[in-house]
């Protein structure tokens, strides 16, 4: 499913991103907290985490606080509003900046690495579109962090919004190919493998002249080299989803020093 974030009523929405207090964390361990936005954006986050965006409603949230969703309102107008606050605040997590004593590049890596690792905790973060920003102060912080990270390049205004959009595809595409290829296993019933096996044996079937219809593509499969990335990824799609994140990233870095080599 696709959600779409900046739904809500604006002047509300806004109120709430950017609030004194915004961001402050979750609610801390001990006796059932009152209600507040930071724990109703905390449960929200929560609940995504555990069962997904489909799952994640007013009522939902209430019930894992032990509240009604009426006593939500009071201080969250609806989940179009939520949504925006869960999304900023979840970005909250990553860092605010990186070591380029090494080098631009390595920044990058390090900063691609934990946004990788960041949409794999929180894969419902991946269904909320980017058709339109939530405009909170933790989705610009992130954009500042990647450009503090880049204004080591040189690189001039136009190629540096081009860096970062490539380095975002790369990063988001990767990341969400990989967590739909887990998350359809559950919604179909059936294994990645399984469905393999019974799809290829039925093409072979009816199209045993594949390979001469297709040969770049045959003859691509035939000489790519076997890929074993370090982890516990084991699927098709998990493995073809990390070597598209480490390969893309690699390109694009590569294509940063070639502009970076032309313009100095």
């Amino acid at each position: 499913m696709v959600v779409f974030a900046g739904q809500g009523d604006a002047r509300r929405t806004m109120d709430l991103l950017w609030r004194p207090d915004a961001g402050s964390g979750p609610p801390r361990p001990g006796p059932r907290p009152g209600l507040s936005v930071d724990v109703i954006v905390a449960a929200a986050i929560a609940a995504a985490d555990a069962e997904g965006m489909a799952a994640l409603s007013m009522r939902a949230v209430g019930e894992r606080l032990g509240r009604t969703a009426m006593a939500l309102y009071t201080y969250v107008p609806g989940k179009s509003e939520l949504v925006d606050l869960m999304y900023d605040r979840a970005l909250a997590e990553l860092p605010d900046a990186y070591d380029i004593s090494a080098g631009w590049r390595p920044a990058v890596m390090a900063w691609a690495e934990d946004s990788w690792a960041f949409y794999l905790r929180h894969p419902w973060m991946l269904q909320v579109s980017q058709a339109r920003p939530v405009l909170g102060p933790n989705e610009y912080r992130a954009l500042e962090t990647l450009l503090g990270v880049l204004s080591g390049t040189g690189l001039g205004a136009r190629d540096t919004r081009r860096a970062v959009a490539a380095l975002s595809q790369v990063v988001r595409g990767s990341a969400q190919t990989l967590t739909e290829s887990r998350q359809v296993v559950g919604a179909s019933g059936t294994s990645e493998a399984d469905w393999w096996y019974a799809r290829t044996d039925v093409l072979l079937e009816v199209a045993p002249d594949f390979a001469h219809r297709y040969p770049a593509l045959a003859r691509l499969e035939a000489e790519s080299p076997p890929y074993t990335p370090d982890g516990e990824l084991a699927t098709y799609l998990e493995l073809a989803s990390r070597e598209a994140f480490e390969g893309g990233l690699a390109l694009v870095l590569d294509g940063i020093e070639t502009t970076i080599a032309r313009t100095a």
